[in-house]
C-alpha cells in the first residue's frame, strides 16, 4: 500500500475540516479518507454519507473515533506500516485543525463580546 504524500494529506485536510463547517463541501477525496477511518461507515456512497452527516456532527465523530485512528500497533519497519502511519499523520492534521478552529472561534468570540482592559 502505497503512503499518502504530504500534498496528498494536506488537501485531505484541507477538504474534511470544510466539510465539518458544511458537510455539501465534502469531496470524494475526503469522503474515501473518512470511510476507510475506523469508526466511520461508507454510507454507500459520499451522498449517502453527506445526508448522513447533515444531520450527525462529523467534527464530534472525528474526535470521538481519534484514538482508533492512531494506528499504534504498526512498528516503524513493519509492512504497511508507513501506509499507516501517514494516515495518522492525515488524521491528526484535520484534529489540529479543529483544535485551531475552536481556538479562533473562541478568540473571535472575546473581542467581539468582551472588552479587554490592561491594567499595569
Amino acid at each position: 500500500m502505497t503512503p499518502l504524500t504530504q500534498r496528498q494529506k494536506q488537501l485531505i485536510a484541507k477538504n474534511v475540516l470544510a466539510a465539518c463547517k458544511d458537510i455539501t463541501k465534502l469531496n470524494k477525496t475526503g469522503y474515501d479518507f473518512l470511510y476507510l477511518a475506523s469508526g466511520f461507515i461508507a454510507h454507500y456512497n459520499l451522498q449517502g454519507f453527506i445526508a448522513h452527516y447533515s444531520e450527525h456532527s462529523l467534527k464530534k465523530d472525528l474526535e470521538r473515533n481519534a484514538k482508533a485512528n492512531q494506528w499504534r500497533n504498526f512498528q516503524p519497519g513493519e509492512r504497511d506500516a508507513d501506509y499507516y502511519h501517514a494516515k495518522r499523520d492525515c488524521y491528526n492534521m484535520i484534529l489540529g485543525g479543529l483544535i485551531a478552529a475552536d481556538e479562533l472561534d473562541a478568540q473571535n468570540f472575546m473581542r467581539d463580546h468582551f472588552q479587554i482592559i490592561h491594567i499595569n
